[in-house]
């Protein structure tokens, strides 16, 4: 019981310091204490571009170097009908980070998710045909990049098209295109703006099977002269995976393809498992109960120390291969606006970043500092 008590008085001290370093300016911000590692970003939403969440505002211009539009720039909110783009918010979110020297990330071109069903149907509502899916992929790709050509600095092209078990995922742009349509994107993208870089971008990329059909698929990229510099794995990471070995083998595995390695959507649920799936396909659902969200109130001490040994710990395996990895992205910038609160049930309270509801920092956030200290 002493023991506990002590660890106690210790997150809370460490908490206490947070709150004093973070309205500080002065006090060291990740993005510096990572320099020579990897850029360290974060996805932001239309809140924090546009000014209204000043707080997080803050929290983005004093510790990261690279942002990625967390929903702006997907097919359903800047190509919402046939022949009108939105494009209101993306220039927020491009003015933002030109106006912070920021590496800017654009997300995403194409995902079967997140996308009107206008886009794979003709006026009678039947499914059209290669070509003229063709047609509309390159309408949207060429009118998205190019208008930001030479101002978003890299693209996730294609956004989860294989299934956890490594063949591609059945999908409507398989279905009217074919399998070359990843092909067709990469190809598109590159038109559209030969200076951007150009990834693919998915989770659970450590399971050998998705591992391994990830590199067959850069593979074919790369056999038809295409240009792809980087495979994204998406970190929506637990407490107890991915295994470290198995994600050391996706960095090596990729590294050796000569393309980056990023770690794209990083956060961490410390949550209960709705049910046995350990990734993060939206269109899984389940219902709130109240032993699934345990936490409804606020975080206990047991918990946020498991938080942080686990932020440690993933930190210092990233760190293990500084050179490959080149950039890791928080999917949010605080715990109050991460996706984790209605996914994969709806209306729970989540804790997955280092930054609480009230913008002060965690003590994984020290945690995670402490991990680099000692790599100098």
């Amino acid at each position: 019981m002493r023991y506990i008590i002590t660890l106690s008085s210790v997150c809370l001290l460490v908490v206490l310091v947070g709150v004093m370093i973070i309205d500080n300016p002065t006090s060291p911000a990740m993005k510096d204490e990572f320099k020579d590692k990897f850029l360290l970003g974060a996805a932001v939403n239309n809140e924090v571009v546009n000014g209204k969440d000043q707080k997080a505002v803050a929290i983005v211009q004093q510790h990261f170097n690279t942002i990625t539009a967390e929903d702006e720039m997907k097919w359903e909110r800047i190509h919402p009908k046939l022949d009108e783009y939105t494009f209101k918010n993306a220039d927020r979110f491009v003015e933002f980070g030109q106006k912070n020297n920021m590496f800017i990330i654009g997300h995403t071109l194409i995902w079967q998710s997140q996308i009107p069903e206008w886009a794979f149907y003709d006026q009678s509502k039947k499914l059209i045909g290669r070509e003229a899916m063709l047609a509309r992929m390159k309408d949207h790709i060429y009118t998205v990049v190019g208008r930001y050509k030479g101002k978003v600095h890299g693209w996730d092209v294609v956004n989860e098209a294989l299934s956890d078990e490594g063949p591609l995922n059945k999908s409507k742009w398989l279905e009217t295109i074919g399998e070359d349509f990843i092909a067709k994107a990469f190809e598109y993208a590159h038109d559209a703006d030969p200076s951007a870089e150009l990834y693919y971008n998915d989770y659970s990329l450590d399971k050998p099977s998705k591992r391994d059909a990830t590199v067959r698929l850069v593979k074919d990229l790369q056999s038809k002269g295409l240009r792809i510099d980087g495979v994204g794995i998406q970190g929506h990471w637990g407490i107890d995976y991915p295994l470290e070995e198995e994600f050391d083998a996706f960095v090596n595995a990729i590294s050796a393809l000569k393309i980056k390695v990023m770690v794209t959507e990083l956060d961490v649920d410390i949550l209960p498992p709705a049910f046995n799936y350990f990734g993060a396909d939206i269109n899984k659902q389940a219902e709130l109960r109240k032993e699934l969200n345990p936490y409804a109130e606020s975080l206990p001490d047991s918990a946020q120390v498991k938080l942080t040994k686990r932020y440690n710990e993933i930190f210092s395996m990233l760190l293990k291969h500084t050179g490959k990895i080149s950039r890791v992205t928080f999917w949010g910038v605080y715990d109050g606006t991460s996706w984790l609160n209605n996914w994969p049930i709806l209306g729970r309270t989540s804790y997955p970043l280092l930054f609480d509801r009230n913008y002060q920092p965690k003590p994984a956030f020290y945690s995670v500092l402490k991990t680099v200290k000692g790599k100098k």
